[in-house]
């Protein structure tokens, strides 16, 4: 798999509780994991509220209006 460097900022307190806690080895992939996990979850969150939404009568008698909305566009030069 390709790599790529990233360069980022975080709060001191939390660095150095990080270099304190991850061997010096492990945290490129310690960092990696955390951001694949955090990923998932707001996929499945954004999953989750959008379940919701469609299932909320007001969100689908809103689509149902736009619905009626024609695809052609008025040329106002004709």
């Amino acid at each position: 798999m390709a790599m790529r460097k990233l360069t980022f900022s975080v709060p001191e307190p939390l660095a150095a509780q990080f270099l304190r806690r991850v061997a010096s080895r492990d945290r490129s992939r310690f960092v990696s994991e955390a951001l694949a996990a955090l990923l998932e979850e707001r996929d499945a969150q954004l999953i989750r509220a959008c379940e919701m939404a469609n299932q909320d009568l007001d969100v689908v008698e809103l689509e149902k209006e736009f619905d009626g909305i024609g695809d052609e566009m008025a040329e106002p030069w004709k």
